[in-house]
């Protein structure tokens, strides 16, 4: 697939994170620069009472980033509307990346992945972009 042409949009952010929304925005003018669509969008706050204040920026899940619910929502979001990807505001390693894309029947994109264009990352801009090392062998 190298068209994206309708996206979700996701954001996990920290509650002392007060201009979230103009992040979001900003994401969203990026993606229609682009010629792209936002379908919808979706944010996941870390609020203080889970954990206190060093855990703020910390992903609530190790698999998704986001908690099970949010990610439930965005599902049932993504498979109605029918969405080509989903973007997310923030960075995903690849681990996280793999498990969103099997859970959400779609490509899942980084506000970085769109420097690129509207397209789905080819596993070489995957595995650069987390330092991975190609396999060689000796003769």
């Amino acid at each position: 697939m190298t068209g994206i042409h309708s996206v979700i949009l996701v954001g996990l952010f920290s509650a002392k994170d007060r201009d979230y929304q103009d992040r979001l925005d900003a994401l969203q003018a990026q993606v229609t620069a682009l010629g792209g669509q936002v379908l919808d969008r979706f944010v996941q706050r870390r609020g203080v009472s889970d954990g206190g204040v060093r855990l703020m920026s910390a992903p609530l899940s190790r698999r998704f980033l986001i908690g099970p619910g949010k990610l439930d929502e965005i599902v049932t979001t993504r498979t109605s509307r029918n969405a080509d990807a989903v973007v997310f505001i923030n960075d995903l390693t690849s681990y996280q990346r793999r498990w969103l894309s099997t859970r959400l029947g779609c490509p899942v994109l980084t506000q970085a992945d769109l420097i690129h264009g509207l397209t789905s990352p080819t596993q070489s801009q995957h595995r650069a972009g987390h330092g991975h090392k190609p396999n060689r062998r000796h003769a």
